[in-house]
């Protein structure tokens, strides 16, 4: 089995090398590539080879990049210190999608899945199994939130952010209503669609209805006005601007 892998910290590219090869000594790792740019050129001259580690966030901006410039048909499987990219990364033929610090167990977990999805499926078939199975994803329509004794339930079209501060999160309501909710916010991006919903940093997920308008801030960094009132500035993440933008868009 032939398998390349796209990460840009050596530490990291050894130690998932080392799994594989624990995994299965016939495994050969014919490729490790560490950036956008040398990954668009090796995979538009290279198609031979089956499987494709990638990390999402490498030092020139995220992988998503390189299938912009490339085309990758062969299943990959993401490692990332990020869970929001989940839904991102099944669009584009992943088969599963590991959070690091990743584990011998992480990856013969992977690997098994890959196998048995191998003896089921033609590649062509796995990759839209996945797919149609991310797609069909039940996204919540409402959320109960407490206020003193009373309990109420608020539709997701009338939410207009989430925002954490600390270990709490609060929502945030189309009429500037503030509710705590028993959620994290990595649990809520499991939960919201998001084609309506984006979590443009560590602090902040927010409705796309409730944009009122978007500036450049510093560092090609963007800043957020919503249509309701919070006393934190919005600031999209550096490493999130491109596919922000691609939301915004509506792609």
């Amino acid at each position: 089995m032939k398998i390349v892998i796209v990460e840009d910290e050596n530490l990291a590219s050894e130690k998932l090398e080392r799994y594989l090869l624990k995994f299965n000594r016939e495994i050969s790792i014919i490729k490790v590539l560490s950036s956008i740019k040398d990954a668009t050129s090796w995979f538009q001259e290279n198609e031979n080879y089956d499987l494709v580690f990638m990390d999402i966030q490498l030092t020139d901006g995220l992988s998503f990049e390189i299938f912009n410039r490339a085309t990758i048909n062969k299943p990959l499987i993401f490692t990332t210190a990020f869970d929001e990219y989940a839904v991102d990364a099944f669009k584009v033929n992943s088969i599963d999608y590991i959070l690091k610090p990743i584990t011998f167990t992480d990856v013969s977990k992977a690997m098994n899945k890959f196998k048995n999805m191998q003896n089921l499926f033609t590649p062509q078939e796995v990759i839209k199994k996945v797919v149609d199975e991310i797609a069909t994803k039940k996204t919540k329509d409402r959320f109960l939130v407490r206020l003193g004794n009373h309990i109420h339930s608020i539709k997701t079209t009338d939410i207009s952010l989430f925002y954490a501060d600390g270990r709490t999160v609060y929502l945030v309501t189309n009429n500037n209503k503030k509710f705590i909710l028993d959620y994290k916010l990595e649990d809520l991006m499991n939960v919201l669609n998001t084609d309506s919903f984006f979590r443009v940093n560590r602090t902040f997920i927010i409705s796309i209805n409730t944009i009122k308008d978007v500036v450049v801030y510093s560092n090609s960094r963007l800043k957020i006005s919503p249509k309701v009132s919070v006393d934190k500035e919005i600031i999209v993440s550096r490493e999130k601007v491109s596919l922000f933008k691609k939301w915004f868009e509506g792609n």
